[in-house]
């Protein structure tokens, strides 16, 4: 826009950050006065993208797929289509190693291995919580290990954020079923109540 000694231009403009690289899009508004011989900024307003700030919508049952993705990941028996299912600052706690995996290198390194076992993984109880451009999916799954045809069951949770554009896996914490090797446990009150009212 042109006025008498003044001038505006609006629109979005968009930031590379060279400490970390990363990019970030402003919507800006710049009026410019003419003001001892040049122009100068009168009036700057910046604001983020509002629609960055939206939550991306998922169901419970899209929750429940993601495990898909990773499950095909590993049927590629690619560590590498593996670990990039896992976002930027992933944790992964696994399943047959003491080794906590912080990052890119150190999530494909474990899968490495695993994957020599041939794994294809099984949901068999889930249970889902939908936050804020994050959600969590915790249960526990079963594998069947193709190069034996061992079944190992186990418990999982799976914390899920979205980056770049789609769902990654932000933390993944796997463990054996505890009372295999310490045990039964006495089964929660409510448990037995539920099985009571059913027989």
């Amino acid at each position: 826009t042109i006025g008498t000694n003044w001038c505006q231009d609006a629109g979005i403009y968009e930031f590379t950050m060279g400490a970390t690289g990363k990019k970030v899009k402003g919507r800006y508004s710049f009026i410019y006065v003419y003001e001892d011989d040049e122009w100068k900024i009168s009036h700057h307003h910046s604001s983020v993208m509002p629609e960055g700030t939206m939550a991306k919508e998922i169901s419970e049952e899209e929750v429940k797929n993601l495990f898909q993705l990773w499950n095909s990941a590993l049927a590629t028996l690619d560590p590498d289509a593996v670990a990039k299912r896992y976002a930027k600052n992933a944790v992964l706690l696994p399943t047959v190693s003491d080794i906590p995996r912080t990052d890119y290198g150190l999530i494909k390194d474990y899968f490495v291995g695993f994957l020599d076992k041939k794994p294809q993984g099984e949901i068999l109880e889930s249970n889902v919580t939908l936050g804020h451009n994050w959600c969590q999916d915790a249960g526990i799954y079963e594998f069947t290990m193709g190069a034996t045809g061992d079944k190992v069951k186990g418990r999982y949770s799976f914390v899920y954020v979205y980056e770049d554009g789609e769902w990654k896996i932000a933390h993944h914490h796997s463990s054996v079923m505890p009372e295999a090797f310490l045990g039964p446990a006495p089964k929660p009150a409510v448990s037995q109540e539920k099985e009571a009212a059913m027989a």
